[in-house]
């Protein structure tokens, strides 16, 4: 062949080829293209956004949906982070028709000599994967061709601008994250205007490969993926040589936690997601309906805080049980390379901040540990505060902890301890009296460990907490915190009170006072007035009164143990009534959302709550709600919930409440602005150990919350109602005494002041078989922590706490009277000199500008 004719054989192969391979794509077009699915998932783009929950101060509380996303548009998109894309995803971007001929020659230059291996798929054209093609599915030359005719096709239905954005908010980045707005928000938690140059760097490097390229997965690869970028951008010329020098050396600080939120509130979010899914079904998964709650960060943190400090101060109290699990001797030796330690932690999921180890070595002042996250940890000093005293024992039989326990590691003030993962549980709910708005909610140590919300779903005896509620029906009843009422013991039968067993309640602390003033009482938390006073006003009138707080008749059986808190209720249920109290006489209703918006920010439910003063309904006299608020500041200031001082207020009331054998300890408090409940105690009821009242274990819990909460709240002091007199009293005897005479100042309504005689404390009446159950349970054990509350049983009587009452002279014997109210219907003996009468007292009408 000659030379010519050669060249003539080329020229005719090149043709030749060329008319294929046109005749090919031609009839590729003319059968695929009409095939090609409509553009309109793309002009129509309607991203599945999750439901997102926030506080009212707009942070992140959680999201529920499959795919974690938020939707930019283009123009909010930084320079910075398009140039990444473009410099290692499609330089020639806007340059190419959606398919780039020349980076198909490209790759398929340097893939064949070595020099680098890259893909030639175009952003258009992994858009059109991510829209129209099954993910996982088998990937075909069909497919392929597919692909690159239908991003012909989205080129010329949409802008290069536009393209770009779908591609921006559509690609998968990892970590359920898809879009870059999610990306930025899961590895840096912030938004995308505040992304750096590296930040955006290392999310350009994702797409490639999302797992490999993972941060918390892979931080090497991750690191050397967004050098990578780093270099095309200075390359392709995105950034000069000073930008990229500064972005190499800046080192990336990834959130420390993996979940997509701001703030730590799952029971808040499980409340909000159980109730749009009752209205919307499925669908609210991809709604992307923004739903925004009463809760405050700054709250929120401060409840979260004060929860596991109250459980860790138990802990501390009870001292260190028993290890979590012990590897065995063999386990241990098959475990001692890291990889063997780090098998046996696998499964051992951390909760609340408390991280499995494995203890490696044992002594008296120092204890090695192997911790979950692969590191080697010396415990000594205040930390093993839970074991000095055991780990001292000479005997290492008798040590609790050996080579081989998993424990639990928690950070305090810089250093580690050791801890036990807490079987107890706590809740706490505080909320805003004038309008009920929910500001915090911690259901449980850890929602991951206890999904069960015990401030909303947990039914327990209330204990003492619940005397409050007694003790205002008494006043509507004609008592007056002046009312002298007998502590004293006292035994009913079986027979007499219609059960299977005798009664015998007593006080907390075992201390009787004889006579004494219905405010002493309550501040003393005495059971024996508390049932007296329930005996006087009827057990079934107190039952439908405390309807009034928002409790329910059935919860609280009309018998003389509701005195003693004997009924069900939950915390959430307690601050609803307490509220009462603290906004002046208004029933309002707690709740948690404010409003709820879709993803464009338009509102598409907000409702009006009633507020205290305005439109919620008036329940209680504001007078009532007044003489309450003044006895349980008086439990702050001189009883069983002086520790609450330290905050060094004078607007804090509240009650402290404990049941039998101290199994649920309480705390109900409030200032004008903020009415917080706190508990702690087993799911399945036991005791929390001997001397673990509502002072001890709950109200400490209450303190730390409220130091936040309260915290540039001005000290509002609790001005009398009209109708409201000050009159001074006898303190022995609950007259009324001149204002030369020695005594105590009493509020009273203004109809009914004290009398001006001594008077004979009325016998306690004998009460029928209708006073108490058939049976009461011995005690709490028979009574385990249920979704509802039990209805064919009444709950044993908690013992309520009292504190130690001063000696004092009893008075003279009197002449007996009728059981009214104030005995104004008695014999008198001579007034003292100077005693005003009660007319004139009545118009003494006191409004001082605090107390």
């Amino acid at each position: 062949m000659t030379p010519k004719k050669w060249w003539h054989f080329l020229i005719l192969f090149v043709v030749v080829g060329a008319i294929t391979l046109t005749a090919l794509t031609a009839l590729a077009v003319t059968l695929i293209y009409p095939t090609l699915p409509s553009l309109e998932a793309l002009t129509n783009y309607q991203p599945k956004l999750p439901l997102r929950v926030y506080s009212a101060d707009g942070a992140l509380i959680s999201e529920f949906g499959e795919e974690r996303r938020a939707f930019v548009k283009i123009e909010k998109v930084p320079q910075n982070l398009k140039d990444a894309v473009l410099a290692i995803e499609d330089r020639r971007f806007y340059q190419h028709g959606g398919v780039d001929t020349k980076g198909v020659l490209r790759a398929i230059k340097n893939n064949v000599t070595g020099v680098s291996h890259e893909g030639a798929s175009t952003i258009t054209m992994q858009v059109a994967k991510n829209f129209f093609t099954v993910p996982g599915g088998r990937r075909t030359i069909v497919t392929k061709v597919k692909e690159a005719l239908l991003a012909l096709k989205i080129e010329r239905a949409l802008t290069k601008d536009q393209i770009l954005e779908l591609y921006l908010n559509q690609i998968y980045l990892g970590q359920r994250s898809y879009g870059f707005a999610a990306a930025s928000q899961v590895y840096f938690g912030k938004s995308l205007s505040k992304l750096t140059l590296a930040e955006s760097a290392l999310l350009a490097g994702l797409p490639k490969a999302p797992t490999g390229y993972n941060p918390y997965v892979n931080p090497k690869r991750a690191i050397n993926r967004q050098h990578e970028v780093l270099r095309d951008m200075k390359r392709y010329g995105f950034i000069d040589e000073a930008k990229f020098s500064e972005a190499m050396k800046q080192t990336l600080k990834f959130k420390s936690s993996k979940l997509s939120k701001d703030l730590d509130a799952d029971y808040v979010a499980e409340i909000v997601r159980q109730m749009l899914y009752e209205r919307y079904q499925d669908a609210i998964y991809s709604s992307g309906l923004k739903v925004y709650t009463t809760i405050k960060k700054a709250n929120q943190e401060a409840a979260n805080n004060a929860v596991l400090l109250g459980i860790l101060e138990y802990q501390r109290r009870q001292g260190y049980g028993k290890p979590e699990k012990q590897l065995s001797i063999s386990e241990m030796n098959a475990a001692s390379s890291e990889e063997g330690l780090q098998n046996a932690l696998a499964d051992i999921e951390e909760y609340g901040g408390f991280m499995p180890a494995i203890a490696t070595s044992v002594s008296p002042k120092l204890v090695k540990v192997f911790t979950k996250k692969s590191e080697q940890l010396d415990i000594t000093g205040t930390g093993l505060s839970l074991l000095q005293k055991n780990l001292a024992d000479k005997d290492p039989k008798n040590h609790k902890i050996k080579v081989g326990s998993v424990v639990r590691l928690i950070k305090s003030n810089g250093q580690w301890h050791i801890v036990e993962l807490p079987k107890v549980e706590s809740a706490l709910i505080a909320l805003n009296p004038e309008d009920g708005a929910v500001t915090a909610l911690v259901g449980g140590f850890d929602y991951k460990k206890n999904k069960f919300n015990h401030v909303t779903q947990a039914w327990r005896q209330p204990g003492s907490s619940f005397k409050p509620f007694v003790y205002s029906a008494a006043l509507e009843k004609g008592y007056t915190p002046a009312s002298i009422f007998d502590d004293s013991p006292f035994s009913m039968s079986a027979e007499e009170n219609g059960s299977n067993k005798n009664w015998d309640p007593k006080n907390f602390d075992r201390q009787y006072d004889g006579p004494i003033r219905m405010r002493s009482a309550l501040v003393k938390s005495k059971n024996m007035v508390s049932i007296r006073i329930l005996q006087q006003i009827g057990p079934r009138y107190a039952q439908d009164y405390i309807t009034k707080f928002g409790f329910s008749r059935k919860d609280h059986p009309a018998y003389l143990t509701m005195a003693l808190g004997a009924g069900n209720t939950t915390p959430w249920s307690m601050a609803t009534g307490y509220a009462v109290f603290a906004n002046g006489g208004y029933r309002v209703t707690p709740h948690i959302i404010t409003k709820i918006t879709d993803s464009n920010g338009n509102i598409i439910e907000q409702k009006h709550y009633p507020q205290a003063k305005k439109d919620a309904p008036r329940v209680i006299d504001s007078r009532n709600a007044f003489i309450m608020t003044s006895m349980m500041q008086d439990v702050v200031a001189r009883g069983t919930a002086t520790r609450a001082k330290q905050l060094g207020r004078q607007d804090l009331a509240g009650k402290t409440g404990t049941t039998n054998n101290q199994i649920d300890a309480w705390f109900a408090g409030y200032s004008p602005k903020q009415v917080a409940v706190t508990w702690i105690g087993y799911d399945q009821p036991r005791t929390l150990g001997r001397n673990e009242t509502g002072g001890m274990a709950a109200l400490p819990i209450w303190i730390r919350y409220m130091a936040t909460a309260l915290r540039g709240v001005p000290d509002v002091p609790y001005n009398p109602p009209d109708g409201i007199m000050q009159l001074k009293i006898d303190p022995l005897l609950g007259i009324m005494i001149g204002e030369d005479e020695e005594g105590e100042y009493e509020y009273f309504y203004q109809e009914n002041p004290p009398p001006e005689v001594e008077i004979i404390l009325p016998p306690l009446e004998d009460p029928t078989a209708d006073d108490f159950p058939q049976h009461i349970p011995d005690n709490m054990l028979d009574n385990p922590l249920q979704p509802k509350p039990p209805t064919n049983m009444l709950p044993p009587e908690p013992q309520g706490e009292s504190v130690k009452a001063e000696p004092r002279p009893m008075p003279q014997t009197i002449t007996k009277s009728a059981s009214s109210p104030n005995n104004t219907n008695t014999t008198a003996r001579p007034k003292k000199s100077g005693a005003a009468s009660s007319t004139n007292a009545a118009k003494r009408m006191m409004n001082p500008s605090g107390f």
